[in-house]
């Protein structure tokens, strides 16, 4: 049913020499414009203003989402269990998993009102995209790699493969960004993660020979959210991005007039829904009305334009660190409730190595005995069971602006 291309497409990749794409309906999905878009958004936004090399883009993490599920098909055990039609949700799932990403990812959620998910849901299942032309191939595919997407249930098998507390998407990005960064802690030894799997009864499980790559690989995540997700200094990149884009919207619905021309943007803003208008962000596009703005006469907007242009960044207060309540009484109230919503933050940023949720099984990682019998990670592992509690981390910094 899937047509092949008549001379396999290659991709270098830093990580795995080469990415191959065999199926010609892979081939069009990254040509279109909507998964190009993926070539200007950052994968890490604010992180780039820390490591230095963090330049790699949500495209290059993508295309190597994509090929980790071509391996998990090529190595793991039991995958045979899943039908053509099957392996092609799969694979166009995880090429596809971060198409619905804003400008500088996450920072533009926290003013829309929708999450990157619902986007990339929308964007697969509107007519208006090439990728949903492309998708009708099948009357199917494009709501069930959605429904992939959204956990709605239908694929329990890929739906863990692609988004769980081991799967195809963390495989890639902690490799990557720990490669791009620079930093040591992500590197995690995915080959033999994949040896290591076995699929039982359409269930994704771990032999108990590789527990010890698994711990490895949850304990490198949970240190890259602490040393290089969380790092002060990129979250208060992303406060000041943020508040750049809470002044735009507040602006708009004074029905200020701006100097830039933002039209998709305060489109997107006042409807989500609008995907030709999304499609039209990403980071050079904010960048640029950025760029403009630093000359605005709105002074709250220039200010914190020029202060993201040219990194004056906010300063950062850590509350874990027997911070002054004096100081932070001064300095709350130094501002005016109209200029506190812009200037001032309290953010706290959570994380734990392992969750074992008891209300779903997805993010359960199943470890297979030699007898056969099954346990979860954190049953069979002491290491695991004490990271259940003892890793929960939990970090309340205050970012503030300060002249």
């Amino acid at each position: 049913m899937y047509t092949k291309l008549e001379r396999t497409k290659v991709l270098r990749d830093p990580l795995y020499g080469y990415i191959t794409v065999d199926y010609k309906i892979i081939a069009d999905l990254i040509d279109t414009k909507e998964f190009q878009r993926l070539r200007r958004i950052r994968q890490l936004a604010g992180v780039g203003q820390v490591f230095q090399t963090a330049e790699h883009s949500r495209f290059t993490h993508s295309l190597g989402a994509y090929h980790m599920a071509s391996l998990v098909i090529q190595n793991v055990e039991g995958t045979e269990c899943m039908n053509e039609y099957e392996r092609m949700v799969f694979l166009i799932s995880a090429l596809l998993h971060d198409i619905g990403h804003g400008p500088f990812s996450h920072a533009f959620e926290n003013v829309m009102s929708a999450t990157h998910e619902d986007m990339t849901i929308k964007l697969i299942l509107s007519p208006l995209t090439e990728i949903n032309k492309i998708l009708s191939i099948s009357p199917t595919l494009a709501s069930d790699v959605s429904s992939v997407i959204s956990h709605d249930g239908k694929f329990t098998l890929i739906e863990s493969l692609v988004s769980s507390q081991l799967d195809v998407d963390r495989m890639d990005y902690l490799s990557r960004d720990a490669y791009m960064t620079g930093a040591a802690y992500g590197h995690i030894d995915y080959f033999r993660i994949l040896r290591s799997m076995k699929i039982v009864d359409n269930k994704l499980l771990v032999r108990a020979s590789g527990v010890h790559s698994i711990e490895s690989y949850l304990m490198s995540r949970y240190h890259m959210y602490f040393q290089v997700y969380y790092h002060p200094t990129a979250r208060s990149y992303e406060c000041v991005l943020e508040a750049i884009y809470q002044r735009i919207k507040d602006l708009y619905l004074n029905k200020h007039t701006f100097i830039s021309n933002i039209s998709s943007f305060l489109k997107v803003i006042e409807n989500p829904d609008d995907i030709v208008s999304y499609i039209d962000l990403d980071d050079s596009y904010v960048n640029g009305f950025i760029k403009q703005m630093t000359k605005s006469k709105d002074k709250i907007l220039n200010k914190l334009c020029n202060a993201f242009l040219n990194r004056k960044l906010f300063k950062v207060i850590d509350l874990n660190d027997d911070a002054d309540p004096e100081e932070i009484k001064r300095i709350e109230e130094s501002y005016t409730p109209d200029l506190k919503k812009y200037y001032y933050k309290h953010v706290k940023s959570t994380g734990v190595a392992y969750t074992h949720s008891k209300k779903t099984d997805i993010n359960d990682i199943k470890v297979l005995l030699p007898n056969g019998h099954v346990k979860s990670l954190d049953q069979y592992s002491p290491i695991i069971k004490s990271l259940t509690s003892s890793s929960y981390k939990e970090i309340e910094r205050i970012y503030y602006f300060e002249d």
